[in-house]
């Protein structure tokens, strides 16, 4: 039974479900209490009773934190959907600690627990030297070349570049690489971050950088610093006091963000020769995705498509798979590669095609992208 109900700003709705039955019986007992006692019963003891029975609801009642899906087009939109005991809230000031998270895209309305930084090691990651799992659950090593520019993904709306940075010691046949940055073209704007070049690490430093359509800005330290685009349709959080963030592209993708330097136990393991002067700083990052058409492309964004026949080999420790000449761009927010399908003429209003509540109840949604995405069939 719901007794108490409150929206906040943020769209959540706090619900206390009260306990009705041991609270009656408190109620009963009072009553018996006084009768036994000879007491009359008056309007001042009536009030007490019920002032008693009001808190004790109150100090035994279970908070629960409700979240909406606001993504358009999705099964679960417009929903508000219950989270989890473990994790009530969808903000926390402790960096390890785990998140409500809901799925709009699933065909069960459900959240899950979930952590606030990138999991290297689940669908949409990028990390390493640099090493994806792609929308379809298999790892490739994607190695690039120092200092160039490669398309991550490219669908009609959305395009993210990465920047690569690394080196090539004496005697290698390729460079060393990891993401240094990243550039997204979305609704006609521009978005960039990156871990500028460090000599020497310092946790006690942020090492990121933003800007916004060509200008600069800075976010404040502290967990849970948020800064949003005059529009609302770009936010970025800090999940812990600096070098980790979430980006999130109103209905269009969120990016989970740390910077992480090439550690002199990586360097020893790898022998990657890491000189003095640089400790390669670098990006952990975690994709999901609203939306994407099935035309998308790009390095990681062609491995959410249906079609895609990963090249990687299952069972290979280091798969790698190739596309430089298919995904090289000029610049870290050019859309132009041989592969691009970006248009900057396209809106992702117009591009989108919004699944009707009514049509949804009609579709086979149970074929999964490895719990980041969904393929739905008449």
């Amino acid at each position: 039974m719901v007794d108490v109900a409150s929206i906040n700003s943020r769209g959540k709705i706090v619900v206390l479900h009260q306990l009705i039955v041991s609270n009656s019986l408190l109620l009963v007992s009072s009553i018996s209490l006084i009768e036994n006692s000879n007491m009359e019963i008056t309007k001042a003891n009536c009030t007490l009773i019920v002032m008693l029975f009001f808190v004790s609801c109150l100090s035994q009642a279970n908070a629960y934190y409700y979240r909406q899906c606001s993504t358009k087009g999705t099964r679960c939109y417009e929903k508000y959907i219950r989270c989890p005991a473990e994790c009530p809230s969808s903000e926390s000031t402790d960096p390890k600690a785990k998140v409500c998270q809901i799925d709009c895209n699933k065909p069960i309305c459900k959240a899950v627990c979930r952590n606030r930084k990138p999991n290297c090691n689940a669908p949409g990651s990028g990390c390493y030297d640099p090493r994806f799992i792609g929308g379809d659950g298999r790892v490739f090593y994607f190695h690039g070349k120092s200092n160039e520019h490669f398309t991550l993904v490219s669908d009609s709306a959305l395009q993210i570049n990465a920047r690569f940075t690394g080196h090539r010691p004496a005697g290698r046949a390729r460079d060393y690489t990891w993401i240094q940055a990243l550039g997204i073209l979305f609704n006609s704007k521009t978005f960039t971050l990156e871990a500028p070049k460090t000599p020497k690490w310092n946790e006690n430093v942020d090492h990121l950088k933003f800007t916004y359509n060509g200008n600069p800005f800075v976010l404040s330290e502290g967990p849970l610093s948020t800064w949003h685009s005059p529009e609302k349709d770009v936010k970025v959080e800090r999940v812990a006091a600096m070098n980790s963030v979430i980006v999130t592209l109103e209905d269009v993708a969120e990016i989970m963000v740390n910077v992480v330097p090439v550690t002199k136990e990586d360097d020893t393991i790898h022998n990657y020769q890491v000189p003095n002067d640089d400790c390669f700083a670098h990006l952990e990052v975690q994709f999901r995705f609203f939306g994407l058409s099935p035309k998308v492309d790009g390095v990681l964004g062609r491995t959410y498509r249906e079609d895609f026949e990963n090249p990687a080999k299952p069972g290979v420790a280091m798969p790698v798979v190739g596309g430089e000449d298919k995904y090289k761009t000029s610049s870290l927010l050019s859309p132009n590669c041989a592969s691009c399908v970006f248009s900057q003429q396209n809106s992702r209003e117009e591009e989108a095609t919004e699944v009707s509540t009514e049509l949804m109840g009609t579709l086979d949604c149970s074929k999964f992208s490895f719990g980041l995405g969904i393929v739905c069939k008449k």
